[in-house]
């Protein structure tokens, strides 16, 4: 009797397949760079007007506030996006022990994790904002888009939210938030977007 195969599922990144290391278009200094950002975790809260309950309990766990504006409050281990009214984005940079996290905020919000649903990468360069002016109507100059700063917009017809973080070697730094099964389309528009300026590509670990 012929033995039976059988499949070994292994999880994956979400840009798995997708990116691969290296640098593509114009040769030379890059003037963008990217690094796509693994095992990050990410979460939906929408709570009633006023939100006081939750902002107590984000502060308290996180040692944020509570943005109640088109911002972001970031710290090296957890960030708290702004995402439309009485709704933000909850972001961890790893995952283990989110999901007691979240369980926390369940009585002051509705929370719903989206942490395998997204896909996030960090774009940054002196040419970041010029790649990235092709695909949004959102100015990203300094003036009007300073560190802490995020947005709903869309890039090549895609729903992103994207956020600027502190000042790298380069200038600025901004972390782009993309519906996982839009990865690739993503990439698609902005590897060619990219490409003019020379393009360096890291990948991060999961």
């Amino acid at each position: 009797m012929a033995e039976q195969a059988t499949s070994v599922w292994r999880p994956c990144g979400a840009w798995a397949g997708i990116t691969k290391a290296g640098q593509i278009g114009a040769t030379g200094k890059p003037g963008v760079t990217v690094l796509t950002l693994e095992s990050l975790g990410f979460a939906t809260l929408i709570a009633s007007a006023g939100s006081t309950h939750l902002a107590r309990a984000i502060k308290r766990l996180t040692c944020l506030d509570l943005p109640r504006t088109s911002s972001v409050a970031l710290s090296s281990t957890h960030g708290v996006a702004w995402a439309g009214p009485d709704q933000w984005l909850l972001i961890a940079r790893q995952r283990a022990g989110f999901s007691d996290l979240l369980a926390s905020f369940s009585n002051h919000a509705a929370v719903s994790d989206q942490s395998h649903a997204r896909a996030v990468l960090r774009a940054s360069g002196a040419r970041v904002r010029e790649a990235l002016a092709k695909g949004s109507m959102v100015d990203l100059h300094s003036a009007v888009f300073p560190v802490g700063a995020t947005a709903l917009t869309s890039f090549a017809h895609i729903g992103v939210q994207l956020w600027r973080t502190g000042d790298g070697p380069d200038g600025a730094v901004f972390e782009i938030l993309v519906p996982r099964s839009m990865a690739g389309s993503f990439w698609s528009w902005f590897a060619a977007s990219a490409a003019e300026f020379g393009c360096r590509v890291n990948i991060g670990r999961s």
